[in-house]
């Protein structure tokens, strides 16, 4: 099974966008998944990871909900 971390940056407000990134996850895959945990961080940072390698970086792409659930479904197990 995948564990996924969405680390996101509490001083600049992403508290929302993590819980909806996380959200449509466990709607999506639900018992697929071990874990789907909010990781604190600072200096900006909203990267999500699914079982240790990155699959979103908010520096290197553009924030899509769809495209960040379905990258995370491309490692989870069947």
């Amino acid at each position: 099974m995948t564990s996924v971390e969405i680390e996101y940056c509490v001083p600049c407000g992403m508290l929302d966008r993590a819980q909806d990134v996380q959200h449509a996850l466990l709607s999506e895959y639900g018992e697929r998944l071990d874990s789907v945990a909010l990781v604190t961080g600072d200096s900006g940072v909203f990267e999500v990871r699914a079982d240790g390698e990155q699959v979103f970086d908010k520096d290197e792409d553009e924030f899509d909900v769809d495209a960040i659930v379905e990258s995370v479904g491309q490692r989870a197990s069947a």
